[in-house]
C-alpha cells in the first residue's frame, strides 16, 4: 500500500510513503531545492516520527514569513492526524475464559464465570478504543462460544499481538476465599496456585502435579525469547492497577498478589502474557460484586490502566510502521448484553 501526500511548500513538494515489507516502512520526501536543513525526532502517546525540513539560513522578508507560517500550519495539521498517516499501534489480545458448553465456575447464586468475564472483556475492548485509540484490542471470543485453550494463544500469535491477557473469575471450595490475583506462566510449588491452574485447565490436581514436569522445555523457550521477565512486569502492573483502583471503593477485596502456575491457555503465547483472576465468584459477597455492572466496569478500567502502565514503562518505539494494520483492524462484533443465568 502506498500514499502520496501533496505539500506544496517552499522546500518540500510532497511525500510518498509505502510498506516496504512486513516490518519496514519507506518514506520518500520530494524536495523543491537542495538548499535545506532537517531535524528528526520522535514523540509518544501516540508514537510518532517527526521529520522537520526547512530552508537553510534565516527568513529575509514578510513574504517568506507567510510562506513558512503556512508550511508550519500544514505540518502541524499533518501531525494532528497521526492515526491516519504515521503511528505505532499496540496490539493486545484479550481472552475471556471458558464459554459455550464450558460455563467455568458457577457462583452460589447461579452466576456463570463465562458471562462475567465476557462482559469484562467487551468493556476492556470498548473503553480502550475510546481512551487509547492507538491500541488495537482483539478478543478471542466476543460471544458465548467455546474455544479450546490452545487455540486462544494461537489467535494472539497469528495476530502478532504485543500482549496476551486472559480474564477469569476465581473459585474455591472455601466459600470465604476472596480477593484478586494475577498469574504468569511458570513452575510453582504453591498448592493453592496449582489448584487454581488445575481448575482453569479442567484437569485434576493430581494431573496438574504430573504435567508440571513438562514445563522445563516450555520455560527454556520462554527464557530464550526473554518473554518471562516481561510477563512478570505485565502481571505486576495489572495487579497493582486492580488493587489500587478497587480497594478504596471495595475495601473487603483482598490483594492476593502476583503468582505463577502452569496455565494451558498461556503456554503457547509468544508474547508477554498474564492471566487475571478478578474476584472469587464462589464467595457470596464477591459474586454479588461481579453481578454489578459498575464493578465490572471498574475491573475493566483497572485492566486497561495496568496494560497502559506496562507500555508506558517500556522503551519508546523508534521504528514506526506506516499503515501496517490499515484495513485489518478488529472486526466489529455485536455487543452482547450481560445476562444472569
Amino acid at each position: 500500500m502506498q500514499a502520496n501526500i501533496a505539500v506544496g511548500g517552499k522546500v518540500l513538494k510532497g511525500i510518498r510513503a509505502g510498506q516496504f515489507d512486513a516490518a519496514t516502512a519507506r518514506i520518500v520526501f520530494d524536495l523543491e531545492t537542495e538548499d535545506y536543513d532537517f531535524k528528526i525526532f520522535s514523540l509518544e502517546d501516540p508514537a510518532r516520527l517527526v521529520v522537520d525540513i526547512y530552508p537553510k539560513g534565516s527568513v529575509d522578508n514578510k513574504a517568506d514569513v507567510k510562506t513558512e507560517a503556512k508550511t508550519e500550519t500544514e505540518k502541524q495539521t499533518a501531525e494532528s492526524k497521526p492515526k491516519e498517516q504515521f503511528f505505532a499501534q499496540r496490539r493486545i489480545v484479550v481472552d475471556a475464559g471458558h464459554g459455550g458448553h464450558d460455563p467455568g465456575a458457577v457462583g452460589p447464586g447461579g452466576l456463570y464465570e463465562k458471562d462475567v468475564v465476557l462482559d469484562i472483556a467487551l468493556k476492556v475492548r470498548d473503553a480502550m478504543k475510546k481512551e487509547y485509540p492507538s491500541y488495537e484490542v482483539i478478543l478471542t471470543r466476543d460471544r458465548d462460544v467455546f474455544i479450546p485453550l490452545d487455540e486462544r494463544a494461537a489467535i494472539a500469535n497469528k495476530s502478532n499481538a504485543d500482549l496476551f491477557v486472559s480474564i477469569h473469575a476465581n473459585a474455591s471450595t472455601n466459600r470465604n476465599a476472596r480477593g484478586m490475583e494475577t498469574y504468569l506462566l511458570n513452575y510453582t510449588d504453591d498448592e493453592e496456585a496449582m489448584k487454581v491452574a488445575a481448575r482453569e485447565n479442567a484437569i485434576s490436581l493430581k494431573k496438574m502435579r504430573q504435567v508440571q514436569n513438562e514445563l522445563n522445555i516450555i520455560l527454556a523457550s520462554l527464557e530464550r525469547e526473554s518473554k518471562r521477565d516481561e510477563s512478570v512486569k505485565l502481571a505486576g502492573y495489572i495487579q497493582n492497577s486492580l488493587t489500587s483502583s478497587i480497594k478504596p471503593q471495595y475495601p473487603k477485596v483482598i490483594d492476593l498478589g502476583v503468582k505463577q502456575a502452569l496455565f494451558y491457555v498461556l503456554v503457547g503465547a509468544k508474547m508477554p502474557s498474564a492471566l487475571v483472576e478478578v474476584s472469587f465468584i464462589s464467595n457470596p459477597e464477591e459474586e454479588k460484586l461481579l453481578d454489578d455492572e459498575a464493578y465490572r466496569e471498574k475491573l475493566a478500567s483497572s485492566v486497561i490502566s495496568g496494560i497502559h502502565s506496562y507500555f508506558s514503562a517500556a522503551p519508546p518505539q523508534k521504528v514506526i510502521n506506516y499503515n501496517k494494520h490499515k484495513g485489518n483492524g478488529t472486526p466489529k462484533a455485536k455487543r452482547i448484553k450481560y445476562t444472569r443465568r
